[in-house]
Order: C-alpha cells, then structure tokens, then sequence
C-alpha cells in the first residue's frame, strides 16, 4: 500500500495537472489586476498634487432650470 509520502506526491502530482488548464487564465486576471491598481496608485499620487497646489478643479457650473410653482391645495 502506499504511505504518506508517497501520497502526498500524487496529490501533488494531480493538483498540477489539473491547475494547468487554469494557469494562463489566473495570470491574465493577476496581470489586470496589477494595472488596475498601477493606474489607481497613479491616479491617487496626481489627485495628492493637484490638492496641495492649489484649486486646479474648476468651481461648479449653475445649470439653471425651469421652476414650477408648488401646488399648495391641500
């Protein structure tokens, strides 16, 4: 019968046979993860320069609508 060792390295044996077919997909998530976050650390470092130089942002726009009179029958 097989021992502890020996089942050990056909679990590990199986496991990697089996991970092969999802190994291009798990680094292709890895890889569009790792720019999301490269462009949010990019993203947050330009927003911490625009703060602390001044107001780069311009002030609101008003957009002025239509007004309704409220119906105050009750």
């Amino acid at each position: 019968m097989f021992g502890i060792g020996e089942l050990t390295i056909l679990l590990l044996v199986i496991v990697a046979v089996l991970a092969v077919k999802r190994l291009p997909d798990l680094v292709r998530s890895a890889g569009k993860a790792a720019r999301i976050l490269k462009s949010e650390k990019q993203a947050l470092k330009d927003e911490g320069r625009s703060e602390g130089g001044g107001p780069s942002q311009p002030a609101p726009r008003v957009i002025r609508g239509e007004t309704t009179e409220r119906d105050t029958t009750p």
